[in-house]
């Protein structure tokens, strides 16, 4: 039986930690917690300050009573490369010895500076004599500063996934996909999103977007000359919480509007990009996730926009949770959050 894996998910915003056991084919949720972290402490997936996430990971760690120590965590962002591409035909022994040489052609960093993998996603491609090939590679600075900072907190990460890759992970197992279907998962968190185009069960096409739920704390702030934590209640419909003389509700809705035809507007153009290189089939349906997800009225404008139906990610549809060992009201507020944690999580159990 496979031995249970944390899966630990840094986000630019919290931390987010999750502990999964599998028993007679079913997932069952063992743990979850989440951990705000102090504005500026992650930017542009760069860690400002290691201390605040350490501090974050140990209030998780004795939040969940945890005794498990091996964890998962992943990376993201513009140090992180994926592509599908296609290669002469080989086994994966010599596709192993190989692949730093071919990688060289399709990644703008020097090789030295990466960590490369690779899958073989179809023995035979679109040509004779070809393979179509998963490459992923990752800066090795970056996964050396999530690694440390993680060892530090007293975890062993034994596993460096990719963000796209346990989106992917944890929607397979909570929904059905066809092979022929293409399908979006778009990821908004607090200061980017990402979009992931899966064509049956694989992720073939990954793009950030340098925006997220900052931007519309941000503007409700600077707009109506809110606090942080007032701007925060306000985005995800905590009106209740803000005096009511000093925020008017169209305001508000009107901010929140204007910023998403925005953040809608740069997905618009990821997709029709995609549309436009790729040969597969046309994507059928988009399904968002992230604590930006959140915002009640975004994944109506997302559908207005793009004519696809829109449908927000649960990662525990398909897992066992208690209601004895947990709030159920938490746990349905948070799980657009936790799909990367989840992904995660699941890692040791499909090795």
């Amino acid at each position: 039986m496979a031995k249970s894996l944390i899966g630990l998910d840094i986000g630019a915003s919290n931390v987010k930690m999750i502990q999964l056991k599998k028993a007679k084919g079913n997932f069952q949720l063992q743990s979850f917690g989440i951990a705000p972290l102090p504005p500026q402490t992650i930017v542009e997936n760069s860690l400002m300050n290691s201390g605040a996430v350490v501090e974050a990971i140990k209030r998780l760690m004795d939040m969940t009573e945890g005794k498990v120590k091996d964890c998962a965590i992943s990376i993201k962002g513009h140090s992180v490369i994926i592509k599908r591409i296609s290669l002469p035909q080989m086994s994966k022994a010599d596709l192993e010895k190989s692949i730093e040489w071919e990688a060289e052609q399709y990644i703008p960093f020097d090789i030295s500076d990466v960590n490369v993998d690779v899958q073989i996603l179809s023995p035979t491609g679109g040509e004779a004599g070809q393979m179509d090939v998963l490459l992923v590679a990752g800066k090795k600075d970056m996964i050396y500063d999530y690694t440390a900072v993680v060892t530090e907190a007293g975890l062993n990460p034994v596993m460096v996934d990719v963000d796209a890759f346990a989106n992917a992970n944890a929607f397979e197992i909570n929904y059905p996909i066809s092979p022929d279907e293409t399908l979006a998962i778009i990821d908004i968190g607090a200061a980017t999103t990402k979009i992931i185009i899966m064509q049956g069960r694989i992720p073939s096409f990954t793009r950030d977007i340098n925006m997220g739920g900052q931007q519309f704390t941000e503007e409700l702030q600077k707009q109506l000359g809110l606090s942080y934590e007032e701007a925060e209640a306000l985005k995800i419909g905590g009106e209740d919480e803000i005096d009511a003389d000093s925020v008017i509700p169209q305001e508000v809705e009107r901010i929140i509007q204007e910023t998403a035809e925005v953040l809608v507007q740069e997905i618009r153009r990821s997709l029709e990009f995609y549309s436009a290189t790729s040969q597969e089939a046309d994507i059928s349906r988009l399904y968002l996730a992230g604590g930006t997800s959140r915002i009640s009225s975004l994944h109506k404008i997302l559908e207005s926009r793009t004519g696809m139906p829109v449908s927000v990610v649960d990662p525990f549809r398909n897992i066992e949770v208690q209601d004895k060992m947990f709030n159920m009201d938490f746990i349905r507020n948070a799980a657009p959050m936790a799909t990367v944690a989840v992904g995660l999580g699941l890692r040791r159990f499909d090795e």
